[in-house]
């Protein structure tokens, strides 16, 4: 069944990719861009009204990778650009950025990507407890869309029971 499952990871990323690998891909930024990747990010959803979505890991991450995939299909890109500004924090290889992730109450230790959601003014509105996601590999683009529906900041004149707000 591993093996399967592994096949079937290769077939996405090849699919996704072509034959560059996918720890070729830069998706997150030097390591010392991410407190005024932040700021820019609050001052803009501030403008937009957005959330802001924080994502610690590293280029060397393979579920890293597969979450930003998962972000980017034609599910997900357009919940995710219509409500969050996405900030990609590089822990580096679990020693950088560790300051970042205590103050939004992420416990990268206990593996990446992980996750964490502002409002617009930069309240904490929810920091991963566990390793939710550092099993991306593993799960489905509809875990992330779940997430990022549930996460989104609720629209004027819609109640939290209404799908399509």
């Amino acid at each position: 069944m591993k093996t399967v499952k592994l096949l079937g990871l290769a077939i996405l990323l090849t699919a996704a990719f072509g034959t560059a690998r996918p720890a070729d891909r830069i998706i997150y930024p030097a390591p010392d861009q991410a407190r005024a990747d932040i700021a820019a990010a609050l001052k803009t959803a501030r403008a937009s009204h957005k959330r802001v979505l924080l994502d610690f890991g590293g280029n060397w991450c393979p579920d890293c990778q597969v979450l930003d995939i998962y972000f980017h299909n034609a599910k997900n890109w357009p919940i995710l650009n219509a409500n969050f500004v996405l900030v990609h924090v590089n822990i580096g290889h679990m020693d950088t950025n560790l300051d970042l992730a205590r103050e939004y109450s992420v416990p990268i230790h206990k593996g990446v990507p992980a996750l964490a959601v502002l409002s617009d003014q930069g309240k904490l509105l929810y920091s991963q407890k566990s390793g939710q996601f550092e099993a991306m590999s593993h799960m489905q683009s509809s875990s992330v869309t779940d997430f990022l529906v549930q996460w989104r900041p609720q629209q004027p004149g819609c109640s939290a029971v209404m799908l399509n707000c």
